[in-house]
């Protein structure tokens, strides 16, 4: 039986609507008890969040089937410094997954500094972190995305704000989220899974499926959200599959690499 990892954004959801054939999709592996989890980069929400955000949409995905950065993040540090601190910048979703790992959130003589996803980007709160890692908290972020999507355009993301922080102090952040394989490591024992049962669908070749093959995992790629084939063509890597969308897996989940996908 193979064990599914699926990115959120462009693969079962295209910002607040349901991607075609997502819920069948879904629907059928929990009908036949397939273990997966629904992936994404943003930490601003904790999976109970998600899953309402994704019952608004038609999805009905449990709590436990939701991996975040925030969450893997969180694990991370729960294995490098048990029990340790952080000066934290972020949302619900980033300081939820610490506080339930035991840390301690502390602007005085923290750990680590780690910055995630957020709306209201403070300066106040980058000019304390700049000035913390200054004096040797450890730089986490919990994704390198530069920005996010909204409906007015582009905003910073977690790398942008990342990159100023990393010009101000000299020192480089380490990312946890895609494409860092250490993502889908985390998503996969979380899942009790290994990579040689798993496969990976994603519609970014740059993280989805480069963070899959470095993770050992098959892959497969949908062109339902912001890669085309031809994009994809351009990269010295290639997915296991390329598939216009997840709809095409419909009936397929048992056997993702038969005879009948596309090329």
């Amino acid at each position: 039986m193979w064990h599914y990892l699926m990115d959120m954004d462009g693969v079962l959801v295209h910002e607040e609507h349901l991607i075609p054939g997502a819920d069948e999709f879904v629907a059928e592996l929990r009908a036949s008890e397939t273990p997966f989890l629904v992936l994404t980069n943003n930490s601003i929400y904790t999976p109970r969040d998600l899953r309402a955000r994704l019952q608004r949409t038609g999805l009905d995905i449990p709590e436990k089937s939701i991996w975040t950065s925030a969450l893997a993040t969180a694990r991370f540090l729960d294995s490098q410094r048990p029990n340790g601190s952080a000066f934290v910048i972020g949302e619900a979703g980033l300081t939820t997954a610490l506080h339930e790992i035991g840390y301690v959130l502390t602007d005085r003589d923290p750990d680590y500094v780690v910055l995630g996803e957020t709306r209201t980007y403070s300066f106040t709160a980058i000019t304390k972190a700049i000035r913390l890692v200054e004096e040797g908290a450890k730089f986490i972020a919990t994704n390198p995305d530069a920005t996010g999507p909204s409906r007015e355009g582009s905003l910073p993301a977690t790398g942008a704000v990342a990159a100023l922080i990393e010009r101000a102090t000299g020192r480089e952040p380490y990312y946890v989220g895609k494409p860092n394989p250490l993502m889908m490591r985390s998503a996969l024992r979380a899942l009790g899974s290994h990579s040689e049962q798993a496969l990976m669908i994603g519609d970014r070749m740059d993280t989805d499926v480069r963070s899959g093959l470095e993770a050992g995992l098959s892959t497969i790629l949908v062109l339902s959200g912001v890669f085309s084939a031809e994009t994809a063509e351009m990269y010295p890597y290639r997915p296991t599959r390329v598939l216009k969308s997840i709809a095409e897996l419909v009936g397929h989940s048992a056997d993702p690499f038969g005879e009948w996908a596309a090329v």
